[in-house]
């Protein structure tokens, strides 16, 4: 009978134990920082290169998405300026944090001295084309006639000029008329300008609506290594901020990523995004990514093709200054951060 007693007890005592052992454990504080960073989501305003948001920077919609900013702990504003020049300018300012910019307006700003670096990479290959009516048989057609163009020095006007040079044709040859990109289409339509620069989906739009048109000249096929899209922020913030700049890295590879492995979805967002049928963005798709492949999976910033790109910047007299240091203009740190934490892999999703 005692021994029944005692085994009672000592059972007794050991659930009383262990009932103190779990409310002590439950009031152990977490120390999961992730979690703690999406509580309290850090506010980053950004600046795209367009009136509304194109395909070469639907990463960025696709980050908003699916939620990789978020779960980086932040909260992206975008906002929408007219060309890379006022891009730049913005991000100069310190009126965003972080812009995105063709490499022309990234590299005349560090020339003139403007305190900035090139952390990251949207389309890193180019993904427009110039598109005339099909009475445009050669660029040289294009003598006299009128063009659409952005600001000067900005991506678009810097591809005509381009174009314009591989027919021994200068500005002054043609007649600049200068067009929001969003309207370009339109004014072709309407016989406004009889050449624009398009973005992909644009092309396909426009070639769908109108047969009257045609590509003249598609600038991936000619100008290969001609490296395009840059995120760029001014020294300082990054200093202060390279936290930051890591973690919406992060997100943008996890978008160029999904972006490979999900054409659905992909063309779902990049359809409400850019505001383009459906099918249209199928085919841009198509273009872009199964056969350009033109968004990185890792780290994308490509020096040797920068060292090309500002050499043709060169050949077009648009290189304003002394060429900078690419040593001083690129830095490879914050993306070489996010890749530690996601590891490198292939378009197929494979580790490398």
């Amino acid at each position: 009978m005692q021994r029944r007693l005692r085994l009672i007890a000592t059972f007794i005592v050991l659930t009383i134990l262990s009932a103190t052992l779990i409310i002590a454990c439950e009031n152990i504080p977490s120390r999961n920082t992730t979690q703690s960073k999406t509580d309290t989501p850090t506010a980053i305003e950004i600046a795209l290169p367009t009136g509304k948001t194109s395909f070469a920077n639907v990463d960025v919609a696709i980050a908003q998405e699916k939620g990789f900013f978020k779960q980086q702990g932040l909260d992206v504003t975008i906002k929408n300026l007219d060309s890379a020049v006022k891009v730049v300018q913005a991000v100069v300012a310190g009126d965003v944090m972080i812009g995105g910019s063709s490499t022309e307006p990234v590299v005349n700003a560090a020339a003139a001295g403007g305190n900035i670096s090139v952390i990251g990479t949207y389309a890193n290959r180019l993904t427009v084309s110039m598109v005339t009516p099909k009475t445009i048989k050669s660029v040289a057609d294009l003598r006299g006639k009128n063009v659409g163009v952005q600001d000067i020095g900005a991506f678009r006007e810097i591809m005509t000029r381009m174009v314009l040079q591989s027919a021994n044709l200068t500005p002054k040859d043609v007649n600049y008329v200068p067009i929001s990109p969003p309207a370009y289409i339109q004014a072709l339509i309407a016989g406004q300008i009889k050449s624009a620069i398009l973005q992909t989906e644009q092309v396909f739009d426009i070639l769908k609506r109108d047969s009257r048109f045609h590509i003249l000249v598609n600038l991936y096929e000619v100008e290969p290594e001609y490296f395009y899209g840059n995120y760029v922020v001014k020294k300082d913030w990054l200093a202060k901020n390279s936290d930051l700049a890591v973690r919406y890295l992060t997100a943008l590879i996890q978008a160029h990523r999904f972006m490979y492995q999900n054409k659905a979805e992909t063309v779902k967002i990049a359809a409400k995004t850019t505001g383009f049928e459906a099918s249209v963005i199928e085919k841009t798709y198509d273009t872009l990514l199964e056969k350009n492949k033109v968004f990185p999976v890792n780290e994308g910033i490509d020096d040797k093709r920068l060292t090309y790109t500002i050499s043709r910047m060169k050949l077009l007299g648009v290189l304003k200054g002394k060429e900078p240091d690419l040593a001083q203009l690129v830095d490879h740190k914050p993306i070489a951060l996010a890749l530690n934490k996601l590891g490198k892999v292939n378009e197929q999703g494979k580790r490398i």
